[in-house]
């Protein structure tokens, strides 16, 4: 009988609880329907935008007795994007570079989905939920397969609903830089995210399983083991240097007539490679490059990206024809696009317009204005790159729009006709999409992290506005260039480069790495490829 009972009573609390959740669909997710209370204490809701490095940090760094953290992200981890080559081509498997959001004891509450708008006067956002959203044909995005059926890529809009901040934190990141170039955008491998690794390890397995295959011509042959980067920065360079290892150490044992022919290609439109670092040290890099036969193409135009080959289009093996100014058309089996960020869209769009003044949580911080409640405000950007500018708390500043419904040009606060400029409080900016007034640091991981550490820290401690502003610490750039060699650029100008360089290199990306248990995974892999050789085998 008691049984009974506590099974109907059960059965009226999941019921209760399911009705409570679809309302909470329906009408938008306010601060009371979640936790927002711990210990009797009301905490505040931090919303944050974004799982990259600025997000997942400042969602483990705020305090969760004062905080309720909330993170939005169409992708529910975060990739520790310094070691995606290494994924890319075997060295570490793909676990080891993940960290769940929604981690045990983490105390983050977790929405799969993108921010579509945001209402800085009432303090809410509008998220489509990106969980699964079903294909649907579309005449528009409709491929033709050749057997007659069709293949659709396009995808359902996710159901939208409201989601209530008492901050925000704008951390969406960037996308990878393409200029335009015609094809680029379809055809280009990219290493931004863990699924960017995946398509790569399996298009080097492809490349080689074709080139092996009787029926390859020569010509194919030599055009689908031809590997393009495009790009010559710290990236492009890990990328090529960790694929020509894997074909000297592990592929050469299971191709060997094929290793010959494989040829890599670094492409970039600068006079030099690596320009960060220092030219001695750059050199080295090249040096080591050249000797290792990987070609070095500076000052290279990339005009387009096209599927298929020219001159063998019944077979091409999935091969690509790069387009160079200098160079014309040249055969690829796979082209890795590195060059740069862009904008994100939500940061170029969504955010374009704010609907109105945020009264409540906007101060005016340039001359007065006589009521700004009833003119146009904007986001302020940079000119440069379209970032949100941000003050030395990271708070995000908005402008006056002029007729035209584009923001007006900042002038100096003692001019007699600066426009006005307004501050909001509990709106801040972290990474890649943020631009410092006191001048623009470069779109890193270092930078990413160490902002979301000190804003973390800065709200733990109550954000007093008078407290003293963020100032970057510079630790120094290094790059693996393969062979167990590596160059690094520290503080002070100090230059090590080698092995010495290399085991830096390693010791710093596994103790930067965010839990213990890939502290613990990765040397494991390093020790486990090092005895039996990298995993070659295709899935």
């Amino acid at each position: 009988m008691n049984r009974v009972v506590k099974s109907s009573a059960k059965s009226s609390l999941n019921i209760r609880s399911s009705s409570v959740f679809s309302r909470i669909l329906r009408r938008g997710v306010s601060t009371q329907d979640l936790d927002a209370t711990k210990g009797g204490t009301y905490r505040e809701r931090v919303v944050i935008l974004g799982s990259g490095w600025s997000g997942f940090v400042l969602s483990r760094q705020l305090d969760k007795k004062r905080f309720q953290p909330v993170v939005v992200s169409p992708r529910s981890y975060f990739a520790f994007t310094p070691l995606l080559a290494s994924t890319a081509v075997g060295t570490l498997e793909f676990r080891t570079t993940l960290e769940s959001v929604r981690a045990r004891r983490s105390g983050v509450e977790f929405f799969q989905g993108w921010a579509d708008d945001v209402n800085f006067n009432e303090k809410k956002l509008i998220i489509e939920e990106a969980a699964w959203r079903p294909s649907i044909p579309s005449e528009s995005n409709v491929v033709s397969a050749e057997d007659g059926t069709s293949l659709t890529f396009k995808k359902k809009k996710g159901q939208l609903f409201d989601l209530t901040y008492d901050k925000l934190v704008v951390a969406v990141g960037c996308y990878s830089q393409t200029f335009g170039t015609p094809g680029v955008r379809e055809n280009a491998f990219f290493l931004k995210d863990v699924t960017d690794a995946i398509k790569i390890r399996k298009r080097i397995l492809e490349c080689f399983e074709t080139a092996a295959l009787p029926t390859t011509s020569p010509k194919l042959r030599d055009s689908i083991l031809n590997f393009a980067v495009v790009g010559g920065g710290p990236t492009g360079i890990e990328f090529a240097a960790e694929l020509f290892d894997l074909c000297k150490e592990d592929l050469r044992k299971v191709y060997p007539a094929l290793i010959p022919h494989v040829q890599i290609t670094i492409y970039d439109v600068a006079p030099k490679i690596l320009p960060m670092f220092d030219s001695k040290l750059a050199d080295y890099a090249l040096n080591l490059f050249r000797r290792d036969g990987i070609k070095i193409k500076t000052e290279h135009q990339i005009e387009s990206l096209q599927r298929g080959l020219a001159d063998s289009p019944a077979n091409d093996g999935g091969c690509f024809t790069l387009k160079t100014k200098q160079a014309g058309d040249v055969g690829v089996g796979m082209c890795v696009w590195s060059t740069g960020l862009m904008m994100n869209p939500f940061i170029q769009r969504a955010l374009d317009d704010v609907h109105t003044y945020p009264a409540s949580s906007a101060a005016l911080s340039g001359p007065p204005s006589e009521d700004p409640t009833s003119k146009k405000w904007s986001l302020k950007r940079s000119p440069r790159n379209g970032g949100l500018m941000v003050d030395d708390h990271f708070h995000v500043k908005l402008v006056l729009r002029n007729g035209n419904g584009t923001a007006e040009p900042s002038l100096p606060t003692d001019t007699p006709k600066a426009t006005p400029e307004a501050v909001m409080h509990d709106v801040f900016a972290l990474g890649d999409v943020s631009v410092l007034e006191v001048g623009q640091l470069p779109a890193t991981a270092q930078v990413a992290s160490q902002e979301a550490k000190w804003l973390g820290k800065h709200l733990n401690r109550g954000g007093r506005p008078d407290a003293p502003g963020f100032k970057y610490t510079d630790l120094g750039v290094m790059t693996y260039v393969g062979n167990m060699k590596a160059i690094m650029q520290g503080k002070g100008g100090t230059e090590i480069k080698g092995r010495t360089a290399w085991l830096i290199w390693r010791g710093a990306y596994l103790t930067k790495s965010m839990s213990w248990r890939n502290k613990l995974l990765i040397p494991m892999y390093w020790a486990i490829n090092w005895c039996f050789g990298r995993d070659i085998s295709r899935f």
